[in-house]
């Protein structure tokens, strides 16, 4: 059973549809082609919040939906819980 969705393949994030504690293998669906991806969870993701399935380098840009959200000023490895406090929107 999947515990979170990603909009599009090539997004960097995708979205707890459960809550995910840390540590936890989890499953993910890609919504545009049903395949499926794996990641250990780095930290609790709370239901609705994100987490990582791709690794984002420091000051690059972080993808959902296909489009450019933010930036990660200090990067992402997979699994980690992504938000505010590592994520700096592309809106302000």
């Amino acid at each position: 059973m999947h515990k979170f969705l990603v909009h599009k393949r090539g997004d960097h994030v995708g979205v707890a549809t459960s809550k995910i504690g840390a540590g936890e293998r989890v499953v993910g669906v890609y919504m545009d082609d049903d395949s499926t991806v794996e990641v250990v969870a780095g930290g609790d993701v709370p239901l609705g919040h994100k987490v990582a399935v791709r690794e984002c380098e420091p000051g690059g840009a972080v993808v959902e939906y296909g489009v450019q959200i933010g930036k990660a000023p200090d990067g992402l490895s997979v699994g980690d819980y992504v938000h505010t406090h590592n994520l700096k929107s592309a809106r302000w």
